[in-house]
């Protein structure tokens, strides 16, 4: 497997990674809502929206303000009278749902279900099961206030439900669409060749010179200490080993340079300075 970064640009799936999926919304009440659901679909690259009897009617103003850079989702979302119809063309259909449902199904966490995804969307541009266009997953996310019925979940291939505390099982919709679509998108890096995380920004390697050599940290410390002892800081006397101890342990930590360790010497001059002069 190839490392992130070394030939790939940053953030960006390669050609041949799985067709990202179609989010369908079951009668979602509000227009913001709808916007920040496309916006979080628009940070992993998902872009195929559909909407199952938006309660305030659609197209929505509030929507498109909410989405920022990703209105063009909301824009081209698809409208739909149906559960049954809005997934008429997917072959594999995540439900989410965060309570029980009787009926057997497999009931799976979000990474599970993103691995499942990519794994069945294959990669781009590949013939479907029987010919013709790729096969295409899509998730379902349901009312924001009560979910989804038994019969809508019926539409589904698996249950998707996200390992919340059971006494604050409700998802805000956005936040739940973010979640599945960051597991989609670190799964799809992994079925791209990908073993190492896509999601974080490079560290800038700033040449911080030097490294401090022990002589000066030695240097600081006795420095460090005979401020403190002319000071009264060793008290009681028998402590002093282990209270010396412990302040060589905090600056080791610091992993410091040559240059750190003199400006710390600095300081300790310029408050021994002020000192006599009081």
């Amino acid at each position: 497997m190839s490392r992130f970064g070394e030939d790939q640009p940053l953030g960006v799936l390669p050609q041949g990674a799985p067709r990202p999926p179609v989010v369908v919304l079951v009668e979602p009440q509000l227009g913001e809502n709808i916007g920040m659901v496309a916006r979080a679909m628009g940070n992993f690259g998902w872009s195929q929206l559909r909407l199952v009897k938006p309660r305030d009617g659609w197209p929505s103003a509030s929507a498109s303000a909410t989405a920022s850079n990703s209105r063009a989702i909301v824009e081209e979302a698809q409208l739909f009278g149906a559960v049954d119809e809005a997934v008429a063309d997917l072959s594999l259909v995540l439900v989410t749902s965060a309570r029980k449902h009787d009926m057997v199904k497999p009931v799976i966490g979000p990474a599970e279900a993103a691995t499942r995804a990519c794994a069945h969307a294959g990669r781009s541009g590949a013939p479907a099961e029987g010919g013709g266009q790729p096969a295409r997953v899509g998730y379902i996310f349901g009312r924001e206030a009560w979910g989804l019925t038994n019969d809508e979940v019926s539409a589904g291939n698996a249950i998707v439900t996200l390992p919340v505390d059971p006494e604050r099982a409700s998802l805000n919709l956005a936040q739940c669409v973010l979640l599945c679509a960051y597991e989609w998108r670190l799964a799809a890096f992994r079925a791209s060749g990908f073993d190492s995380e896509p999601t974080l920004l490079p560290v800038e390697q700033v040449d911080r010179g030097p490294v401090a050599t022990q002589a000066d940290l030695t240097g600081f410390y006795e420095h460090l200490e005979g401020l403190l002892a002319a000071r009264g800081f060793f008290h009681p006397p028998e402590k002093r080993d282990r209270m010396v101890r412990n302040l060589r342990a905090i600056f080791q930590r610091g992993d410091l340079t040559a240059q750190e360790v003199r400006t710390l010497r600095g300081v300790l001059a310029s408050l021994d300075r002020a000192h006599e002069r009081r």
